[in-house]
């Protein structure tokens, strides 16, 4: 067993049945004129984060750990995109428009894509979600299941709408997780700092938080 410092106490777990899932690094989420973008968002508040990111896969890749990778885009027809969602807020672009990396999040596009520099490796999962959380509409929780996972670390934007929805769903299956605070972002930095508070309130009620560096130190 192995121990990552981390908050509200000591994460502790066994390294052959944890991975890390990094959520929705996209380019339409993190690029100028991305959907981020047109939503009227510094975008460079998420960009920031990506050489982290990237620490933290490369922790995980050179200890040989289960990397999923998850991207937030819908079907060419929009048949997985509900009103309640599209028609939200007051956009210049709503998900489906052309915009300047094609289509909005929509799977195969340009703009749907990871960001280069965090590009999946081979062998490493990428799993194309219609929703906010990760196990909705997916087949994460098999894909777990069948790699006995148990333990789970997060990264990935934002922190507190497709990350901590997915760590959230995770929790409600049994998973224990951990959210690498530094390697995750919002647009809204209060709102981060208020997802951080609540996932690990009441001792841990949704998960741990630690820095990548706790977690590389933990995984030497």
């Amino acid at each position: 067993m192995k121990t990552i410092a981390a908050q509200p106490f000591d994460f502790t777990f066994d390294p052959a049945h944890l991975a890390l899932i990094v959520i929705d690094m996209q380019r339409d989420f993190i690029e100028p004129g991305g959907f981020g973008a047109t939503l009227g968002n510094d975008v460079s508040l998420l960009s920031a984060i990506v050489p982290t990111v990237g620490r933290l896969l490369e922790t995980f890749r050179k200890a040989g750990l289960p990397v999923i990778h998850t991207r937030e885009c819908h079907k060419p027809d929009l048949s997985d995109c509900p009103p309640a969602k599209r028609l939200r807020g007051k956009p210049s672009m709503r998900i489906g428009d052309p915009g300047t990396m094609g289509r909005i999040l929509i799977a195969g596009e340009p703009g749907a894509d990871i960001v280069p520099e965090l590009a999946a490796k081979p062998g490493e999962i990428v799993l194309d979600k219609p929703g906010k959380g990760a196990f909705y509409a997916t087949p994460l929780g098999d894909i777990l299941a069948e790699r006995g996972i148990t333990h789970l670390v997060f990264a990935g934007v934002t922190t507190e709408v497709c990350v901590q929805t997915t760590m959230r769903e995770a929790n409600d299956r049994g998973f224990e997780c951990l959210l690498a605070e530094d390697a995750t972002e919002s647009y809204f930095p209060e709102f981060k700092k208020a997802a951080l508070d609540m996932i690990r309130a009441q001792g841990a009620i949704v998960g741990w938080t630690a820095t990548v560096d706790q977690v590389a130190e933990a995984l030497r």
